[in-house]
């Protein structure tokens, strides 16, 4: 298919719809319900505005200076002989490379910055140098094929489970197409293209049999299928998924050899056929990938055994594997799913980078499905697990998201606390990669229905069957549960607004039975229409408003915001006899510095009364929660000698470590 005339568009994060392909390059299925493009919505919200803006201003060019710091854009230039020297860092580190260049492209879209721009294309001129030939491009290789990297093989793709040639290829492809939709310039795209017509020459039922040790790729072929209207590489995706569980080959590696512990088809998601999978084991990042590919050849197949596969696996996540914030993956070694109801809150691994893959994968259940459950985990994951994960100033890191911390245990890749960068820095990347596509996620359509999804200060324009109908929402969510959305529609007509109802806000923390709240409530969310208040009309936890719609028009929502108590179940060891706190879609912790230096020594009565407080001294405005706690002291025989009552105080999760590395808990003693 020839290139000339496909014209840059809005890019969907997970999706890259080419919007201004010929009709006949696109998708012949697709997801029946719709993203609103995250360039089609401005963003307002006090809380989130300010994320995305210290993104852009700080975030996506501390990472650059970074990567020109360490070596890793300088791996390029080396590979390409632009530059003399020796390969610096891991085999993966292209990826950091590829994931700012994605969230820089971004960032373009809707924020124009020529010097930006300008800086990109010069990465891009360096890549392009380190691309061989036939199209490889792996520079822990091509540096000095004479002496690879460790753990990529002596061939190419021999050591797939390891080597990371696959992964850091669908990184590629993703940021060459983000590139490509930004600013209409084929230079990085090119590049992607050549690569990924080299992996189809490679791989294939009658060609080279296997599959990528980690997942990636597949999420990526299928945003350069749809970028290009080229079959073959959805084809392709859908082969590699196929290709699990069949003629595994594991590398032997000698005792000792870091590499060894890659020596486990879980570890890799590949000990069975996809289809056959009921249980999420193994690297909790690549099954996330995993599963959110299946649900875009899924929507792009029409084959309903992947999403009978992924619903079957999300039930097992959601309900036995989840950490209350969202994350997964409850060990760090291996950075792996533990066992069912193995969820420990100290060496929780909980990674950012899982967390992000987690919220793309329950975006897609919900644009397979319609069903709101999914994105209620997707919101909660979002607001705890995600941005936790980066630091309200943009330039320090979480690799791992524990649940509790003593202080001691160097739970962040050797670090206490946030830290600047990372010798495996995959997940900075990932945060500059997200926050910019976050609105993204916000609406949604279907034919002629519009979905409201997440509660965000925002407005936007939004074809419903040929009726431009603008959609503006007012509210201080997640501090406030009240909720304005206007809509404007060109011409008066009836359609349908479905409008989330959170589980949270009906006494059902997640779907399931994983975490329930403690104390039953008679909260009620108010809906009205028009200042009129309206039965709520229930349709897979969304309250479905269909009218005849005019210009004025405005849906009023008040949801419940006290502070609720919330418990795991009782097959959670590590969560027994504990409560959790939340408000809204937050999750809260005590930390030391609020609570006398000391929080893993409170017990939280069920008689406390839990009073929220704006307190706008703390990170520019946040919402505390205050009461009363006990500090217990023990005696030499581990026996308590005292239980004092004290002031208690608890933040949102995604802000503590803010103040240097101390106690935190999420889960506190019941009493």
């Amino acid at each position: 298919m020839s290139m000339k005339n496909i014209t840059a568009a809005p890019l969907l994060f997970f999706m890259a719809a080419n919007l201004g392909a010929a009709a006949a390059d696109t998708p012949k299925k697709d997801y029946p319900i719709q993203p609103v493009p995250f360039t089609q919505v401005t963003v307002s919200d006090a809380f989130w505005l300010p994320r995305i803006e210290t993104n852009r201003t700080v975030t996506i060019p501390f990472i650059m200076k970074k990567n020109e710091e360490t070596g890793r854009v300088d791996n390029f230039a080396i590979a390409g002989g632009l530059m003399q020297g020796k390969y610096k860092g891991e085999r993966y580190n292209d990826t950091d490379v590829y994931k700012v260049i994605e969230g820089a492209a971004y960032s373009l879209q809707v924020h124009p910055d020529p010097e930006l721009d300008k800086y990109l294309d010069g990465l891009i001129v360096k890549i392009a140098a380190a691309q061989e030939p036939d199209g490889y491009l792996f520079t822990a290789r091509t540096a000095d094929p004479a002496h690879p990297q460790p753990g990529i093989g002596p061939e190419r793709w021999v050591e797939e489970n390891v080597s990371h040639e696959l992964y850091n290829a669908g990184h590629l492809y993703e940021a060459a197409v983000a590139h490509f939709q930004a600013t209409g310039k084929r230079t990085l795209l090119d590049v992607a293209i050549k690569n990924a017509d080299l992996v189809a020459r490679v791989y294939g039922q009658d060609k080279r049999h296997g599959f990528p040790g980690h997942q990636e790729i597949e999420l990526a072929l299928v945003k350069l299928y749809r970028v290009t209207g080229n079959e073959k590489y959805l084809d392709l995706a859908k082969y590699f998924l196929d290709q699990r569980g069949h003629d595994v080959k594991l590398t032997q590696y000698p005792p000792g050899n870091r590499f060894a512990i890659y020596n486990d088809a879980e570890q890799i998601q590949a000990h069975k056929p996809v289809f056959e999978q009921a249980e999420a084991v193994g690297h909790a990042v690549r099954a996330a990938y995993m599963f959110t590919g299946m649900a875009d050849v899924a929507a792009l197949t029409g084959d309903v055994k992947y999403l009978e596969t992924i619903e079957r696996l999300w039930e097992n996540v959601v309900g036995k594997k989840m950490y209350l914030t969202g994350g997964i993956g409850a060990r760090h070694d291996r950075e792996r799913f533990g066992a069912d109801y193995e969820l420990p809150n100290l060496t929780a691994y909980a990674e950012t980078c899982a967390s992000i893959g987690n919220a793309f994968w329950n975006h897609r259940m919900f644009l397979l499905t319609g069903d709101a459950k999914y994105l209620d985990v997707m919101e909660r994951v979002i607001y705890n697990g995600v941005i936790s994960g980066v630091s309200l100033d943009g330039n320090a890191f979480f690799y791992a998201n524990p649940l509790e911390s003593d202080g001691k245990y160097r739970f962040n890749q050797g670090q206490l606390g946030r830290a600047p960068y990372f010798g495996t820095a995959c997940c900075p990347g990932n945060i500059s990669r997200f926050l910019p596509s976050f609105p993204g996620y916000v609406y949604a359509v279907k034919k002629d229905t519009l979905y409201v999804n997440l509660f965000v200060g925002s407005s936007a324009r939004i074809d419903l069957e040929g009726n431009a109908v603008g959609v503006k929402q007012e509210t201080r969510y997640p501090w406030d549960g009240a909720v304005k959305i206007s809509i404007e529609p060109a011409r008066e007509s009836e359609f349908a607004v479905f409008v989330r109802m959170p589980g949270w806000a009906q006494n059902k923390p997640v779907p399931g039975d994983l975490y329930r709240q403690a104390q039953s409530g008679d909260q009620k969310i108010e809906l009205r229409v028009n200042g009129q208040r309206l039965d709520m009309n229930r349709d897979k936890g969304f309250a479905r408003i269909r009218r005849t719609w005019k210009k004025g028009d405005a849906i009023e929502i008040v949801f419940p915001m006290d502070p609720r108590r919330v418990v795991a179940d009782e097959a959670v060891k590590d969560t027994a006899g504990k409560v959790a706190i939340e408000r809204g879609p937050l999750v809260y912790c005590a930390e030391g510095p609020d609570n006398g230096g000391r929080v893993l020594n409170l017990e939280l009565s069920d008689e406390t009364a839990l009073i929220p407080e704006w307190r706008p001294d703390l990170w520019k405005g946040v919402v505390v929660v205050k009461g009363k706690a006990l500090a217990v002291t023990k005696s030499a025989d581990g026996s308590v000698a005292s239980r004092k009552e004290q002031d208690f105080l608890a933040i949102p999760y995604y802000a503590w470590s803010h103040r240097g590395p101390g106690e935190m808990a999420v889960w506190m003693k019941r009493s």
